[in-house]
């Protein structure tokens, strides 16, 4: 029996998916949007978002102003999210906000929508455009909606986008910096670009990095300069190396760092005799 029952299982199963399939393209097809709506919140209910996407995509500008239109509308918005197409959940999710401002629903859009644009930032290496506007639609949420049960995982979100912009202007810098050993002209650039860093993000975890790498840049500038230069480029390398142990008295690179502030101060004292 149990054999029979195992067999006819697979069977079964085809037979409720043929007819689920024939029902969708039916009520698909033809003009009850009620018919539309009952399909598409029970597919929505059953986690089969696409084909939920496909009938809320009909009937939503049918329910405008109606009763439904927040739930419709919501339903939409989400399968959008669900099914991945992140540019129209935003922009839907937009769109329910300016609908719907007061809506028991506001709070999880306005997060879902900034999460939406959170999921289309690309690799740091890339533009950072959509970064830009997902860091922007996430401090909104984050001021909107300071109570809500979202805001651990917005906060999460906004921490990580920064450091994917931290890491992209860091890595120009570095980017100066190693062209620098080849060509000296980039380096003034990049001790330029790590001030900028240094000060622009005060709290980066490239911090360290980015105050070594100033030091690196400055010392290596002086070290090749004309020497009517010299020595004011020493005492900018001196600087930059005394604001690496200030901050980082156990840094990583303080070896290497140790080693070129010695030359630094043997080339000084040829200018103290």
């Amino acid at each position: 029996m149990f054999l029979k029952m195992k067999r006819l299982f697979p069977i079964l199963l085809l037979a409720v998916i043929l007819a689920s399939c024939s029902e969708y393209q039916k009520v698909l097809k033809n003009e009850d949007v009620k018919a539309k709506y009952e399909l598409a919140e029970k597919f929505y209910d059953q986690g089969d978002y696409r084909r939920a996407n496909r009938l809320l995509e009909q009937i939503a500008p049918k329910y405008i102003g109606r009763p439904q239109g927040e739930r419709v509308m919501f339903f939409l918005a989400d399968s959008y999210f669900q099914i991945k197409d992140y540019n129209m959940a935003g922009y839907q999710f937009e769109r329910f906000l300016k609908s719907y401002p007061k809506s028991d629903k506001a709070a999880e859009a306005g997060f879902l929508g900034a999460k939406s644009y959170f999921e289309l930032s690309p690799r740091y290496s890339l533009d950072q455009t959509d970064t830009d506007k997902a860091l922007i639609k996430l401090q909104n949420f984050i001021n909107t909606y300071p109570d809500s049960e979202f805001l651990a995982e917005a906060n999460i979100m906004a921490q990580e986008l920064t450091t994917k912009k931290e890491r992209k202007e860091f890595e120009i810098a570095k980017q100066f910096n190693t062209i620098g050993e080849f060509d000296y002209t980039f380096l003034t650039p990049a001790i330029t670009a790590f001030d900028n860093f240094i000060t622009d993000n005060p709290g980066s975890m490239y911090r360290e990095d980015a105050l070594y790498y100033k030091f690196d840049s400055a010392s290596t500038l002086a070290f090749n300069s004309f020497d009517y230069l010299k020595k004011e480029r020493l005492n900018n390398a001196k600087s930059a190396y005394n604001a690496l142990k200030k901050q980082f008295p156990e840094s990583k690179y303080l070896k290497d760092a140790d080693k070129t502030m010695e030359r630094v101060e043997e080339e000084l004292q040829n200018y103290s005799k």
